[in-house]
Protein backbone atom coordinates (compact mmCIF):
# COMPACT_ATOMS: atom_id res chain seq x y z
CA UNK A 1 0.00 0.00 0.00
CA UNK A 2 2.85 2.21 0.69
CA UNK A 3 4.01 1.84 -2.84
CA UNK A 4 1.03 2.33 -4.01
CA UNK A 5 0.15 5.83 -2.65
CA UNK A 6 3.75 6.58 -2.89
CA UNK A 7 3.66 6.09 -6.71
CA UNK A 8 0.28 8.22 -7.03
CA UNK A 9 1.41 11.18 -4.73
CA UNK A 10 4.88 11.40 -6.99
CA UNK A 11 2.86 10.73 -10.12
CA UNK A 12 0.15 13.89 -9.35
CA UNK A 13 3.19 15.72 -7.91
CA UNK A 14 5.19 15.76 -11.34
CA UNK A 15 1.83 15.62 -13.61
CA UNK A 16 2.14 18.00 -16.68
CA UNK A 17 1.73 21.32 -15.93
CA UNK A 18 -1.79 22.55 -16.31
CA UNK A 19 -1.41 26.80 -16.30
CA UNK A 20 0.44 28.74 -19.24
CA UNK A 21 3.78 29.10 -18.34
CA UNK A 22 4.57 25.77 -15.51
CA UNK A 23 6.93 23.62 -17.50
CA UNK A 24 8.09 20.98 -14.83
CA UNK A 25 11.40 18.95 -15.65
CA UNK A 26 11.74 15.38 -14.03
CA UNK A 27 15.70 15.45 -13.51
CA UNK A 28 17.94 12.50 -11.70
CA UNK A 29 21.64 12.99 -10.67
CA UNK A 30 24.58 10.21 -10.74
CA UNK A 31 26.79 12.88 -9.16
CA UNK A 32 27.04 16.81 -9.04
CA UNK A 33 24.96 17.69 -12.13
CA UNK A 34 21.71 17.73 -9.96
CA UNK A 35 23.07 20.64 -7.82
CA UNK A 36 24.74 22.57 -11.26
CA UNK A 37 20.97 22.13 -12.90
CA UNK A 38 19.49 23.49 -10.08
CA UNK A 39 21.60 26.73 -10.38
CA UNK A 40 21.04 26.86 -14.12
CA UNK A 41 17.56 26.27 -13.92
CA UNK A 42 17.26 29.38 -11.28
CA UNK A 43 19.23 31.48 -13.80
CA UNK A 44 16.64 30.27 -16.72
CA UNK A 45 13.62 31.66 -14.33
CA UNK A 46 15.36 34.29 -13.40
CA UNK A 47 16.03 35.80 -17.52
CA UNK A 48 12.42 33.99 -18.80
CA UNK A 49 9.62 35.44 -15.89
CA UNK A 50 7.17 34.31 -18.37
CA UNK A 51 7.92 30.96 -17.78
CA UNK A 52 8.17 28.90 -14.37
CA UNK A 53 10.07 25.97 -14.51
CA UNK A 54 10.24 23.53 -11.88
CA UNK A 55 12.89 20.72 -11.31
CA UNK A 56 11.78 17.22 -10.07
CA UNK A 57 14.71 15.40 -8.45
CA UNK A 58 14.04 12.24 -8.45
CA UNK A 59 15.61 8.92 -7.73
CA UNK A 60 16.97 7.23 -11.01
CA UNK A 61 14.87 4.27 -10.34
CA UNK A 62 11.94 6.26 -10.53
CA UNK A 63 13.26 7.23 -14.20
CA UNK A 64 13.32 3.99 -14.87
CA UNK A 65 10.30 2.25 -13.51
CA UNK A 66 8.10 5.06 -12.43
CA UNK A 67 7.86 6.95 -15.60
CA UNK A 68 7.45 4.51 -18.35
CA UNK A 69 4.34 3.55 -16.91
CA UNK A 70 3.42 7.62 -16.44
CA UNK A 71 4.11 8.34 -20.24
CA UNK A 72 2.02 5.06 -21.41
CA UNK A 73 -1.05 6.30 -19.45
CA UNK A 74 -0.23 9.83 -21.16
CA UNK A 75 1.29 11.51 -17.99
CA UNK A 76 4.09 12.39 -16.81
CA UNK A 77 6.42 15.99 -16.32
CA UNK A 78 6.76 18.32 -19.57
CA UNK A 79 10.94 17.57 -19.97
CA UNK A 80 12.56 14.48 -18.42
CA UNK A 81 16.29 13.43 -17.84
CA UNK A 82 16.05 10.16 -19.22
CA UNK A 83 17.96 7.07 -19.98
CA UNK A 84 15.93 4.63 -22.02
CA UNK A 85 15.63 7.35 -24.76
CA UNK A 86 14.93 4.82 -28.01
CA UNK A 87 12.66 2.31 -26.19
CA UNK A 88 10.26 5.27 -25.32
CA UNK A 89 10.48 7.84 -28.21
CA UNK A 90 7.13 6.85 -29.00
CA UNK A 91 5.84 9.52 -26.21
CA UNK A 92 8.43 12.35 -26.88
CA UNK A 93 7.29 15.48 -28.49
CA UNK A 94 8.80 16.70 -31.78
CA UNK A 95 10.14 20.13 -30.96
CA UNK A 96 10.65 21.13 -34.30
CA UNK A 97 7.68 23.66 -34.88
CA UNK A 98 8.58 25.34 -30.91
CA UNK A 99 12.45 25.72 -31.67
CA UNK A 100 13.66 29.27 -32.51
CA UNK A 101 16.70 27.34 -35.04
CA UNK A 102 16.43 23.72 -35.82
CA UNK A 103 18.95 23.58 -37.87
CA UNK A 104 21.48 24.69 -35.14
CA UNK A 105 20.16 21.09 -33.48
CA UNK A 106 20.65 19.35 -36.86
CA UNK A 107 23.91 20.64 -36.49
CA UNK A 108 25.33 20.55 -33.05
CA UNK A 109 23.20 17.44 -31.96
CA UNK A 110 22.09 15.78 -35.24
CA UNK A 111 24.85 12.68 -34.57
CA UNK A 112 22.89 11.36 -31.41
CA UNK A 113 19.14 12.08 -32.89
CA UNK A 114 18.32 8.74 -33.77
CA UNK A 115 18.47 7.58 -30.43
CA UNK A 116 15.72 9.00 -29.03
CA UNK A 117 12.78 9.09 -31.69
CA UNK A 118 11.13 6.20 -33.73
CA UNK A 119 12.89 4.48 -36.09
CA UNK A 120 12.37 6.53 -40.24
CA UNK A 121 11.03 9.47 -37.86
CA UNK A 122 13.06 13.75 -38.71
CA UNK A 123 11.52 14.70 -35.34
CA UNK A 124 14.00 16.70 -33.04
CA UNK A 125 12.74 15.40 -29.45
CA UNK A 126 15.88 16.80 -27.16
CA UNK A 127 19.43 16.31 -26.95
CA UNK A 128 22.09 14.17 -24.67
CA UNK A 129 22.92 16.17 -21.75
CA UNK A 130 25.85 14.03 -21.90
CA UNK A 131 27.67 11.05 -23.59
CA UNK A 132 29.09 7.71 -22.16
CA UNK A 133 30.99 5.14 -22.24
CA UNK A 134 31.14 2.34 -20.18
CA UNK A 135 34.74 1.39 -18.25
CA UNK A 136 36.38 0.56 -15.41
CA UNK A 137 37.77 2.10 -12.56
CA UNK A 138 40.86 0.45 -9.96
CA UNK A 139 41.90 1.80 -6.94
CA UNK A 140 46.03 2.17 -7.17
CA UNK A 141 46.43 2.47 -3.77
CA UNK A 142 45.30 -0.99 -3.08
CA UNK A 143 46.76 -2.09 -5.69
CA UNK A 144 50.16 -0.71 -4.90
CA UNK A 145 50.22 -2.18 -1.11
CA UNK A 146 49.48 -5.47 -2.39
CA UNK A 147 52.48 -5.16 -4.94
CA UNK A 148 50.23 -5.93 -8.05
CA UNK A 149 51.19 -3.79 -10.75
CA UNK A 150 47.88 -2.49 -12.36
CA UNK A 151 46.98 -4.49 -15.78
CA UNK A 152 48.47 -2.72 -18.74
CA UNK A 153 46.90 -1.91 -22.01
CA UNK A 154 44.86 -4.35 -23.87
CA UNK A 155 44.50 -6.58 -20.55
CA UNK A 156 41.82 -9.16 -20.73
CA UNK A 157 38.78 -9.40 -18.41
CA UNK A 158 40.62 -13.09 -17.10
CA UNK A 159 43.98 -10.56 -16.30
CA UNK A 160 42.29 -8.05 -14.54
CA UNK A 161 39.87 -10.46 -12.55
CA UNK A 162 42.92 -12.27 -11.57
CA UNK A 163 45.22 -9.02 -10.36
CA UNK A 164 41.95 -7.78 -8.75
CA UNK A 165 41.87 -10.95 -6.46
CA UNK A 166 45.53 -10.81 -6.00
CA UNK A 167 44.65 -7.69 -4.69
CA UNK A 168 41.79 -8.94 -2.59
CA UNK A 169 43.52 -11.42 -0.94
CA UNK A 170 46.38 -9.50 0.15
CA UNK A 171 44.45 -6.43 1.17
CA UNK A 172 41.36 -8.42 2.92
CA UNK A 173 39.07 -6.49 0.78
CA UNK A 174 35.33 -7.62 0.09
CA UNK A 175 35.68 -8.55 -3.56
CA UNK A 176 37.98 -8.52 -6.37
CA UNK A 177 35.76 -6.42 -8.24
CA UNK A 178 31.81 -5.06 -8.45
CA UNK A 179 30.22 -4.42 -11.67
CA UNK A 180 27.07 -2.21 -11.46
CA UNK A 181 23.74 -4.22 -11.62
CA UNK A 182 22.80 -3.32 -15.38
CA UNK A 183 22.18 -5.28 -17.98
CA UNK A 184 23.85 -2.39 -20.24
CA UNK A 185 26.98 -3.00 -18.02
CA UNK A 186 27.05 -6.53 -18.82
CA UNK A 187 26.79 -6.31 -22.60
CA UNK A 188 29.56 -4.41 -23.55
CA UNK A 189 31.95 -6.97 -22.28
CA UNK A 190 30.02 -9.67 -24.04
CA UNK A 191 30.60 -7.84 -27.03
CA UNK A 192 34.13 -7.46 -26.34
CA UNK A 193 34.37 -11.63 -26.43
CA UNK A 194 32.30 -11.67 -29.74
CA UNK A 195 29.07 -12.08 -28.69
CA UNK A 196 26.13 -10.61 -31.80
CA UNK A 197 23.35 -8.91 -29.81
CA UNK A 198 21.80 -7.74 -32.74
CA UNK A 199 20.31 -10.45 -35.52
CA UNK A 200 20.49 -9.80 -39.19
CA UNK A 201 16.72 -8.89 -39.22
CA UNK A 202 17.56 -6.33 -36.34
CA UNK A 203 15.63 -8.11 -33.91
CA UNK A 204 17.39 -9.73 -30.81
CA UNK A 205 19.68 -12.42 -31.45
CA UNK A 206 19.59 -15.82 -29.48
CA UNK A 207 22.21 -15.66 -26.71
CA UNK A 208 25.74 -17.06 -28.40
CA UNK A 209 28.58 -18.54 -27.61
CA UNK A 210 30.72 -15.91 -26.76
CA UNK A 211 27.88 -14.14 -24.61
CA UNK A 212 27.26 -16.96 -23.25
CA UNK A 213 30.76 -17.28 -22.23
CA UNK A 214 31.24 -14.14 -20.82
CA UNK A 215 28.27 -14.50 -18.62
CA UNK A 216 29.05 -17.89 -17.10
CA UNK A 217 32.38 -16.48 -15.95
CA UNK A 218 30.69 -13.33 -14.58
CA UNK A 219 28.56 -16.07 -12.58
CA UNK A 220 31.67 -17.63 -11.79
CA UNK A 221 33.56 -14.94 -10.41
CA UNK A 222 30.20 -13.91 -8.10
CA UNK A 223 30.08 -18.00 -6.83
CA UNK A 224 33.65 -17.70 -5.61
CA UNK A 225 33.63 -14.09 -4.13
CA UNK A 226 35.76 -12.06 -6.70
CA UNK A 227 32.83 -9.97 -8.14
CA UNK A 228 30.43 -8.50 -5.25
CA UNK A 229 27.86 -10.62 -5.44
CA UNK A 230 25.34 -8.08 -2.76
CA UNK A 231 25.42 -5.63 -5.54
CA UNK A 232 22.99 -8.20 -7.62
CA UNK A 233 21.78 -10.19 -4.94
CA UNK A 234 20.27 -7.08 -2.49
CA UNK A 235 17.92 -6.21 -5.54
CA UNK A 236 15.62 -8.25 -7.82
CA UNK A 237 13.97 -7.82 -11.28
CA UNK A 238 15.28 -5.51 -13.37
CA UNK A 239 16.50 -3.34 -10.72
CA UNK A 240 19.37 -0.80 -11.44
CA UNK A 241 22.01 -0.83 -8.76
CA UNK A 242 25.32 0.56 -8.53
CA UNK A 243 28.50 -0.49 -7.14
CA UNK A 244 29.98 2.56 -6.98
CA UNK A 245 30.02 2.89 -2.74
CA UNK A 246 31.40 0.00 -2.82
CA UNK A 247 34.55 1.15 -4.86
CA UNK A 248 34.40 4.75 -2.79
CA UNK A 249 34.72 2.82 0.51
CA UNK A 250 37.52 0.37 -1.10
CA UNK A 251 35.76 -2.45 -0.62
CA UNK A 252 36.93 -3.55 -4.19
CA UNK A 253 40.34 -2.58 -5.88
CA UNK A 254 38.46 -3.11 -9.63
CA UNK A 255 35.32 -1.76 -10.38
CA UNK A 256 33.38 -1.61 -13.62
CA UNK A 257 30.62 1.49 -14.45
CA UNK A 258 31.43 4.09 -16.73
CA UNK A 259 32.15 7.62 -17.48
CA UNK A 260 29.23 9.50 -15.30
CA UNK A 261 30.90 7.98 -11.96
CA UNK A 262 33.86 10.41 -12.60
CA UNK A 263 32.10 13.55 -10.58
CA UNK A 264 30.94 11.45 -7.96
CA UNK A 265 34.21 9.15 -7.42
CA UNK A 266 35.76 12.62 -7.65
CA UNK A 267 33.80 14.34 -4.70
CA UNK A 268 33.51 11.37 -2.45
CA UNK A 269 37.14 9.64 -2.61
CA UNK A 270 38.84 13.29 -2.54
CA UNK A 271 42.24 12.52 -1.31
CA UNK A 272 41.13 8.88 0.17
CA UNK A 273 43.21 7.17 -2.04
CA UNK A 274 44.58 7.02 -5.73
CA UNK A 275 42.02 6.05 -8.28
CA UNK A 276 42.39 5.24 -12.34
CA UNK A 277 40.11 4.80 -15.44
CA UNK A 278 41.03 1.79 -16.85
CA UNK A 279 38.97 1.85 -19.69
CA UNK A 280 37.40 -1.44 -20.94
CA UNK A 281 38.83 -4.88 -20.23
CA UNK A 282 39.50 -6.74 -23.64
CA UNK A 283 37.68 -10.00 -24.79
CA UNK A 284 38.21 -11.99 -27.79
CA UNK A 285 36.31 -9.59 -30.56
CA UNK A 286 37.80 -6.49 -29.01
CA UNK A 287 38.18 -4.30 -25.68
CA UNK A 288 34.96 -1.75 -26.01
CA UNK A 289 32.69 -0.26 -23.83
CA UNK A 290 29.02 0.83 -24.44
CA UNK A 291 28.34 4.34 -25.99
CA UNK A 292 24.85 5.97 -24.89
CA UNK A 293 23.88 8.81 -22.15
CA UNK A 294 21.25 10.49 -21.16
CA UNK A 295 18.88 12.83 -22.99
CA UNK A 296 16.89 15.77 -22.41
CA UNK A 297 13.53 14.92 -24.20
CA UNK A 298 10.33 16.74 -24.32
CA UNK A 299 7.11 14.90 -23.51
CA UNK A 300 4.16 14.33 -26.12
CA UNK A 301 1.23 15.18 -23.12
CA UNK A 302 2.41 18.65 -22.53
CA UNK A 303 0.20 20.97 -22.17
CA UNK A 304 2.31 23.94 -23.09
CA UNK A 305 4.55 22.98 -25.67
CA UNK A 306 5.51 26.60 -26.77
CA UNK A 307 7.18 27.24 -23.10
CA UNK A 308 8.70 23.50 -23.41
CA UNK A 309 10.45 24.68 -26.99
CA UNK A 310 11.91 28.10 -24.74
CA UNK A 311 13.41 26.01 -22.32
CA UNK A 312 14.53 23.32 -24.50
CA UNK A 313 16.14 26.16 -26.75
CA UNK A 314 17.37 27.78 -23.39
CA UNK A 315 19.72 24.42 -22.26
CA UNK A 316 20.52 23.51 -25.13
CA UNK A 317 22.43 26.68 -26.30
CA UNK A 318 26.05 26.60 -26.73
CA UNK A 319 27.45 28.19 -23.60
CA UNK A 320 25.02 26.76 -21.66
CA UNK A 321 25.98 23.52 -22.90
CA UNK A 322 29.42 24.16 -22.08
CA UNK A 323 29.27 25.52 -18.79
CA UNK A 324 27.08 21.94 -17.75
CA UNK A 325 29.72 19.97 -19.33
CA UNK A 326 32.78 21.54 -17.67
CA UNK A 327 30.83 21.98 -13.86
CA UNK A 328 28.99 17.91 -14.19
CA UNK A 329 32.35 16.84 -15.48
CA UNK A 330 30.29 15.58 -18.50
CA UNK A 331 31.63 15.04 -22.43
CA UNK A 332 28.95 16.41 -24.06
CA UNK A 333 26.76 15.47 -27.33
CA UNK A 334 27.14 19.01 -28.74
CA UNK A 335 29.52 19.05 -31.79
CA UNK A 336 30.45 22.65 -31.27
CA UNK A 337 31.41 22.98 -28.16
CA UNK A 338 33.55 19.57 -28.73
CA UNK A 339 35.61 21.21 -31.34
CA UNK A 340 36.56 23.99 -29.84
CA UNK A 341 37.08 22.11 -26.07
CA UNK A 342 36.26 22.06 -22.52
CA UNK A 343 37.95 23.43 -19.32
CA UNK A 344 36.60 20.94 -16.84
CA UNK A 345 36.18 22.26 -13.29
CA UNK A 346 37.91 20.45 -11.12
CA UNK A 347 41.21 20.36 -8.98
CA UNK A 348 41.16 16.83 -9.32
CA UNK A 349 44.00 14.94 -10.81
CA UNK A 350 42.11 11.84 -10.53
CA UNK A 351 39.16 13.23 -12.45
CA UNK A 352 40.84 14.80 -15.35
CA UNK A 353 42.83 12.20 -16.10
CA UNK A 354 40.23 9.75 -15.81
CA UNK A 355 37.83 12.08 -18.52
CA UNK A 356 41.07 11.73 -20.83
CA UNK A 357 41.12 7.77 -20.88
CA UNK A 358 37.43 7.90 -21.59
CA UNK A 359 37.54 10.10 -24.59
CA UNK A 360 40.45 7.67 -25.67
CA UNK A 361 38.92 4.54 -25.06
CA UNK A 362 35.86 5.72 -27.63
CA UNK A 363 38.52 4.85 -30.27
CA UNK A 364 37.81 0.75 -29.02
CA UNK A 365 34.10 0.83 -30.00
CA UNK A 366 33.14 -2.08 -31.94
CA UNK A 367 30.92 -1.82 -34.52
CA UNK A 368 28.42 -3.55 -32.72
CA UNK A 369 28.73 -1.45 -29.55
CA UNK A 370 28.34 1.73 -31.88
CA UNK A 371 24.68 0.09 -33.14
CA UNK A 372 23.60 -0.47 -29.66
CA UNK A 373 21.96 2.85 -28.57
CA UNK A 374 19.80 3.25 -31.49
CA UNK A 375 18.40 -0.33 -31.73
CA UNK A 376 15.06 -0.33 -29.92
CA UNK A 377 15.26 -3.49 -28.84
CA UNK A 378 17.73 -2.48 -26.45
CA UNK A 379 16.15 -2.25 -23.87
CA UNK A 380 14.46 -5.22 -23.48
CA UNK A 381 17.14 -7.02 -23.81
CA UNK A 382 19.15 -5.30 -21.30
CA UNK A 383 16.17 -6.17 -18.71
CA UNK A 384 16.76 -10.02 -19.73
CA UNK A 385 20.23 -10.06 -19.16
CA UNK A 386 20.03 -8.12 -15.39
CA UNK A 387 17.09 -10.41 -14.29
CA UNK A 388 18.43 -13.81 -14.82
CA UNK A 389 21.60 -13.42 -14.65
CA UNK A 390 20.46 -11.77 -10.89
CA UNK A 391 18.67 -15.02 -10.55
CA UNK A 392 21.99 -17.00 -11.17
CA UNK A 393 24.12 -15.36 -9.07
CA UNK A 394 21.79 -15.74 -6.33
CA UNK A 395 21.60 -20.17 -6.98
CA UNK A 396 18.04 -19.73 -8.01
CA UNK A 397 18.82 -21.04 -11.68
CA UNK A 398 21.59 -22.47 -13.04
CA UNK A 399 23.18 -20.76 -15.87
CA UNK A 400 22.01 -22.84 -18.61
CA UNK A 401 18.52 -22.25 -17.44
CA UNK A 402 19.48 -18.54 -17.21
CA UNK A 403 20.62 -18.37 -20.66
CA UNK A 404 17.16 -20.08 -21.67
CA UNK A 405 15.01 -17.92 -19.43
CA UNK A 406 16.78 -14.82 -21.30
CA UNK A 407 15.81 -15.48 -24.78
CA UNK A 408 12.45 -16.41 -23.89
CA UNK A 409 12.24 -13.12 -21.71
CA UNK A 410 13.55 -11.21 -24.94
CA UNK A 411 11.48 -12.77 -27.47
CA UNK A 412 7.98 -12.27 -24.68
CA UNK A 413 8.78 -8.90 -24.90
CA UNK A 414 9.51 -8.76 -28.77
CA UNK A 415 5.46 -10.14 -29.25
CA UNK A 416 3.99 -7.53 -27.12
CA UNK A 417 5.51 -4.81 -29.18
CA UNK A 418 4.28 -6.49 -32.30
CA UNK A 419 0.73 -7.11 -30.88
Amino acid sequence: MKTTVTALLLGSALATGAWAGDVRMMWYSDGNEGEVMADLVSRFNAENPDIKLTLDNVAYQVIKEQLPIQLAAGQGPDIARMTDIKKEAGHFLDLTPYLADPAYWQTNFGAQMDWMRPDGSDAITGFMTQLTLTGGFANATLFEQAGVPLPGEGATWDEWVDAAAKVQASQQTAAAMAIDRSGHRIAGPMISEGAKLIGPDRKPAPLDDAGKGFLTKLIGWTADGKNLKDVWVSAAGATYRAGADEFINAAVPFYYSGSWQVANLSEKIGDGFDWVATGSPCGAAGCTGLPGGAALVAIKSTKNPQDVGKVMDWFAREDIVKEFSERALFLPAHKAVLEKGLDFKTEDPHAKAALNMFVKATGQLTEEAQQIPAWTPASDVYAALVKRVGEAMAGELSPEDAFARIDADIAEAAAKVAQ
